[in-house]
């Protein structure tokens, strides 16, 4: 029997592949090697990436939060566009695959619990420097109440927000300015 949170998965899988993607990108970015990747599975996580450690704490928080940059980008790309075209009189079968793919990639741009956990026993303990746990501390806590705040749909209400109101303010902002 299927729960809620593998219905939303199968819903927005597009979302949990590009998260996961964006954690290979920023991988191969620092040269960390990946040992297994799954984009997508029914279950808890509906998909993860294994990789060697790294060299630096650094690389471990920009790898464990690019999803939230990636995927951010990716859902304003792709809901650029539609969103913006004042030509578009009724919302057509293409437009809404594309603005349900950017809003399900958007949707998983918050890192995950596992991603903040990483990130916490990167710098935890004597492996840290004082510096380095302030600076993480506070990323972590954000993210832990993110992920409480997907019981409320947080998750969708910023994929949806990023993937609609944000192209439509950026659009203002550009005209504005000139």
């Amino acid at each position: 029997m299927l729960i809620p949170g593998q219905i939303i998965s199968i819903a927005t899988f597009p979302g949990v592949i590009m998260h996961e993607l964006s954690h290979v990108i920023c991988c191969r970015i620092f040269n960390v090697e990946v040992k297994e990747v799954c984009y997508f599975k029914l279950g808890n996580p509906s998909g993860y990436v294994l990789h060697e450690p790294t060299k630096n704490w650094i690389h471990t928080v920009a790898i464990a939060t690019g999803p939230f940059f990636f995927n951010s980008l990716i859902c304003l790309l792709i809901s650029f566009p539609i969103v913006t075209n004042k030509d578009i009189d009724e919302i057509t079968f293409s437009s809404s695959i594309l603005l349900w793919l950017a809003i399900s990639i958007g949707m998983h741009a918050i890192p995950s619990r596992g991603d903040a956990k990483s990130m916490w026993q990167e710098v935890s303990g004597k492996r840290g420097s004082i510096f380095a746990k302030l600076f993480v501390a506070p990323i972590v806590a954000v993210i832990y109440l993110l992920s409480l705040g997907s019981i409320f749909w947080l998750d969708l209400i910023y994929g949806v927000i990023l993937s609609t109101l944000v192209p439509i303010k950026l659009l203002e902002l550009i005209f504005k300015v000139q």
